[in-house]
């Protein structure tokens, strides 16, 4: 009897692996956050990127375009909490210019993958005209918080359901 069951327990190990090892995809919209007359000007333009998150390794790609002035850097931070700036952790490639790409591939810590998970993490691009950043944060150009893939539909289309605030799918721990 023991024999029967040691074989079927093994196979039904195997067949969930792929879904203990399944990816978890992320997404932002990447967009200006003007916060007074001063930056209104010299901060615009629009991106977006996905992240996917294998194990504790995270691939990041975007794109940005629209900024007027050349993107100087892209990183990623750590946050409190969505809505608020945080901490530089990570440094994106990104390309030198008004309209481009960022991207980077990096191994996470625990705690900065259980931070993507519960919404912490956000990419922030900066560019040659945006000003230096207040006492409580950096003004960079672009910004987005990195939320679980969801689905984005145009503008004026109807959607049920809370689409539009994506937080309300991310774990709290």
């Amino acid at each position: 009897m023991k024999h029967r069951i040691l074989p079927a327990l093994a196979f039904a190990l195997l067949a969930s692996a792929p879904a203990l090892a399944a990816q978890t995809s992320y997404q932002t919209n990447l967009g200006p956050m003007p916060l007074d007359d001063e930056t209104k000007t010299v901060i615009a333009g629009r991106g977006d990127a996905t992240a996917v998150l294998d194990g504790r390794t995270v691939t990041v790609k975007g794109s940005f375009h629209g900024l007027p002035s050349n993107a100087t850097e892209a990183h990623i931070f750590t946050s409190p909490v969505a809505g608020v700036p945080g901490k530089q952790i990570l440094d994106l490639d990104v390309t030198k210019a008004t309209s481009g790409t960022i991207s980077g591939t990096f191994k996470l810590s625990a705690q900065q993958a259980k931070d993507l998970r519960t919404g912490k993490l956000y990419i922030q691009i900066n560019s040659e005209k945006a000003p230096p950043g207040y006492s409580w944060g950096p003004k960079g150009t672009l910004w987005g918080w990195l939320l679980p893939a969801h689905e984005t539909v145009g503008q004026d289309v109807p959607q049920e359901g809370h689409w539009f605030i994506p937080q309300l799918d991310t774990p709290k721990s």
